[in-house]
C-alpha cells in the first residue's frame, strides 16, 4: 500500500521541483554560510530548535512553489558525518587527517571497530516531516563509498568492506524512512564523481545493497560539490568539458536505482552525457550553488529545455545542482522561486507543443 500512496503523490505533476539537500539555517540555530557549523542551542532547546527550522524549511520551500520538498537537513551539522555519529565502531574523539575525494583535508573520526546502526537516525525526523505536509517528500542519506571517504578506517583496512558495511547499515534506516511515508529516499555520492574503477568495480553494487527491498523510489545524487573554496578551486583544473559523468553512467543506467541526480546549470557537463542514463528519471541541476547570483527563471528554463533532449519530460526532475546550506538565506530562497519558476515555463511550452 504504502509503494501506491508514495508513487499518486509523485505522479501529479510533470517537471516536479526539488533541492538536492540542504538549505542554509536560521541563524538562531547555528552559524550561517558554513559547513559543519556548531549548534548554538543546547539540551532540549535544541531539539525543539532544530524542529522548528525544519519547519521554516518547509514552508520557504512551499512558498517557493517546491514540488517535492524536504527538510532541508536542518536537524544535521553535515550531509555525512551527523549519520555515522550514531553508529557504533566509529570514536570521533581518535580523530586523523585525511584527503577527502582526494581534494582537501580534514579532520575525520576513526573506525575503530565493527560498525552497526543500534537505533534509527532520521526517522522521528522524517515522521514529523511526513507530518506537516501531504506533498511528496525527499530524504538524503550518505552514500557507502561517500561515507567511507570521510573517515579514517583503523579496523577493516579495506574501502570495499567497509563500504559493504555501511550499505548494510543504510538499508536498514532507509527502511524505515519508508516505512515513515518517505517518498524518495536519495544517497548523496559526490565520490562517484572522483573514484570511477571503484564506482565500477563495487561501488554501484553497494550502492543497489543499500537499496535492497525498499518501497519507495530511490536516488543517488551526484554532483561537484558544495559551492566552497576547495571545490571551486578543483572545478577550476577540470578543464573546458566536465565529462567525469561519463565513467560511471553507462554502468548506473543498468542498475535498480530510480533516479539521477547530477549537476547542469553553470557547469561544463556535456549536456549530451545524459543520453548515457536514458531511460532513467533524472535530477537535472538547474540552480548553481557555486554563486550568490540567482537565476532568472529563463535561466533555469533554458537548462530544463537542453535536458528535455535526452531526458522524456515525464522523467525530468528540475532540481538544484547541489546542497545549499553555506549560502545566505535570502539568495537559497530566491534560488529557489527561480527554479520554480523556471519550471513553470517549461511546464506551459510541453502543455501547448502536446
Amino acid at each position: 500500500m504504502k509503494t501506491l500512496i508514495n508513487k499518486t503523490r509523485l505522479n501529479k505533476i510533470i517537471l516536479p521541483t526539488s533541492t538536492a539537500g540542504s538549505l542554509p539555517k536560521p541563524s538562531w540555530l547555528a552559524q550561517p554560510e558554513a559547513l559543519w557549523s556548531p549548534w548554538k542551542l543546547q539540551g532540549d532547546e535544541l531539539i525543539d530548535g532544530k524542529y522548528d527550522a525544519l519547519r521554516v524549511s518547509l514552508q520557504e520551500q512551499q512558498q517557493a512553489g517546491i514540488d517535492i520538498v524536504s527538510d532541508g537537513e536542518q536537524t544535521r551539522q553535515h550531509f555525512v558525518t551527523t549519520f555515522i555519529e550514531h553508529l557504533n565502531g566509529v570514536d570521533f574523539e581518535q580523530r586523523k587527517t585525511v584527503k577527502i575525494r582526494d581534494r582537501y583535508e580534514a579532520s575525520v573520526p576513526t573506525v575503530v571497530g565493527a560498525v552497526s546502526r543500534p537505533t534509527s537516525v532520521f526517522v522521528e525526523d522524517a515522521k514529523l516531516l511526513r507530518q506537516q505536509t501531504s506533498q511528496p517528500i525527499k530524504w538524503a542519506l550518505p552514500g557507502p563509498m561517500t561515507m567511507i571517504d570521510t573517515l579514517y578506517d583503523d579496523h577493516y583496512h579495506s574501502r570495499e568492506k567497509l563500504a559493504w558495511e555501511f550499505a548494510k547499515i543504510l538499508n536498514q534506516e532507509a527502511k524505515e524512512l519508508a516505512a515513515a511515508g518517505v517518498d524518495i529516499i536519495q544517497f548523496d555520492e559526490p565520490a562517484f564523481n572522483v573514484f570511477f574503477d571503484e564506482v565500477n568495480d563495487w561501488g554501484i553494487a553497494c550502492l543497489e545493497r543499500a537499496i535492497e527491498g525498499l518501497s519507495c523510489e530511490t536516488a543517488v545524487h551526484i554532483c561537484y560539490g558544495y559551492g566552497i573554496k576547495a571545490n571551486t578551486d578543483w572545478k577550476k583544473t577540470l578543464g573546458t568539458q566536465w565529462r567525469q559523468y561519463e565513467a560511471v553512467f553507462p554502468k548506473l543506467q543498468k542498475s535498480t536505482i530510480d533516479i539521477i541526480s547530477l549537476e547542469c546549470h553553470n557547469s561544463h557537463v556535456p549536456i549530451e552525457l545524459l543520453e548515457l542514463i536514458r531511460g532513467k528519471k533524472v535530477m537535472v541541476g538547474a540552480i548553481d550553488v557555486a554563486t550568490h547570483i540567482i537565476e532568472a527563471p529563463e535561466d533555469v528554463a533554458q537548462t530544463l529545455r537542453e535536458a528535455l533532449k535526452y531526458v522524456d519530460a515525464d522523467k525530468l526532475y528540475p532540481c538544484t545542482n547541489c546542497g545549499m546550506a553555506p549560502l545566505p538565506r535570502h539568495v537559497a530562497r530566491g534560488k529557489l522561486n527561480a527554479l520554480s519558476a523556471g519550471a513553470d515555463i517549461v511546464r506551459r511550452e510541453l502543455a501547448i507543443n502536446n
